[in-house]
């Protein structure tokens, strides 16, 4: 899989490594929130990256996060794991330039 290259302000190198690991928490909150039904915490999670991910520079981020609110709000049990999966390959293979 291709890394998904992103340019980032130097100013803000401190802060990206808890924000992407903050992201995996994301991830394996989603993945239990969903299997119990929980489409709350998964509205909750996708409109917080929805909001933080452009900020931190991460626009696909805030792409990935909208899906994720609007698929929680239709309660879209089938739909949603592909977008948790779309939003793991991504932070999985992110390579962070900072400049």
């Amino acid at each position: 899989m291709a890394k998904n290259v992103v340019r980032i302000d130097s100013e803000l190198e401190e802060l990206i490594p808890n924000y992407i690991e903050n992201r995996h928490k994301d991830i394996k909150n989603m993945t239990e929130a969903l299997a119990k039904g929980d489409f709350d915490t998964v509205r909750l999670l996708g409109h917080s990256m929805k909001g933080s991910g452009a900020s931190y520079g991460f626009d696909e981020i805030s792409v990935i996060g909208k899906k994720l609110e609007e698929a929680a709000k239709a309660k879209d049990q089938a739909g949603i794991p592909g977008l948790i999966q779309e939003l793991s390959d991504y932070v999985n293979n992110l390579e962070v330039v900072y400049e």
